[in-house]
């Protein structure tokens, strides 16, 4: 015991001030990688990973060696099966990595013109809701969704409530589908989004809400869910859907979301500016 303590205080001697940043960085980066694997199958199969670790020294102690043989040939080849079974889990890391390192300009240019398009968005959705109309509504953000809207029908038209409800009148060509906003236009309709695999989300919801949470948990997008069931108002952004919207809670909700993240860019916008000028300044 004494031997043990030793080596722990000879080792917290020898660290030096890069040994701790690299402990702290390498933290971080398993607590984000839990963060985005939380409550979705990869946890589960990240708990039978840690599991099947675990079992390795404890079938080499028992001499259990067939065991201790199949777990050790596993582990062999356990970066490529870990690559292959978190695959979606890995693509969605490195999009929200993305987003957190790059800014774009997909927001209308001013807090007057936002308000109008979320204005008008709510009034449809409300009309949508009363008439028990499904719909599937994106308001593209940081991700670009170029992919979905060119396998959709192209549009390119401004947002009003009366056009969106005439998209999703039923039995029309493009009421099946998702319609994709961009700023203040409607950019396409039809737009067939990826489904969710997350078996834990309520078994009541429908197709549209599968796939509103299956593209919010690949990008930043909010999608707005009318059921055509019972006309409830649902809300998916990162991964999460909420539920109970009328026009007024809409409404302030997507505005508080969109003018969070703009005060956040041009923060950020602004610090990058003045780094710049300060650089240019010293030489």
């Amino acid at each position: 015991m004494r031997e043990l303590l030793s080596m722990l205080v000879n080792s917290f001697s020898n660290m030096s001030l890069w040994s701790i940043l690299d402990i702290l960085v390498v933290s971080y980066i398993f607590y984000k990688g839990y963060i985005l694997i939380r409550e979705t199958r990869a946890e589960q199969l990240l708990k039978g990973i840690a599991f099947i670790i675990v079992l390795i020294p404890i079938s080499y102690l028992l001499r259990l060696d067939m065991l201790y043989f199949i777990l050790n040939k596993t582990l062999t080849i356990g970066v490529l099966t870990v690559i292959i079974i978190f695959q979606p889990e890995i693509r969605r890391a490195l999009e929200h990595l993305g987003r957190s390192a790059f800014d774009d300009k997909h927001y209308p240019a001013n807090k007057e013109e936002l308000y109008i398009t979320i204005n008008e968005i709510s009034i449809a959705v409300q009309n949508l809701a009363d008439s028990k109309t499904g719909a599937l509504i994106v308001i593209e953000q940081s991700t670009g969704l170029n992919e979905l809207i060119g396998a959709g029908t192209v549009l390119d038209a401004t947002v009003t409530s009366n056009l969106l409800e005439n998209i999703f009148v039923v039995n029309t060509p493009l009421h099946d589908g998702g319609t994709i906003i961009r700023n203040n236009r409607i950019l396409a309709s039809g737009c067939v989004l990826p489904l969710t695999d997350n078996n834990t989300i309520n078994k009541k919801l429908g197709t549209r809400h599968r796939a509103a949470i299956g593209l919010s948990e690949v990008s930043d997008a909010l999608i707005i869910i009318v059921s055509e069931e019972t006309g409830v108002v649902s809300l998916a952004v990162n991964g999460r859907i909420t539920r109970g919207y009328d026009k007024e809670k809409l409404r302030n909700i997507l505005m508080k979301i969109i003018e969070n993240r703009n005060e956040k860019k041009v923060k950020t916008a602004g610090e990058k500016v003045k780094s710049w000028i300060k650089v240019k300044t010293e030489r």
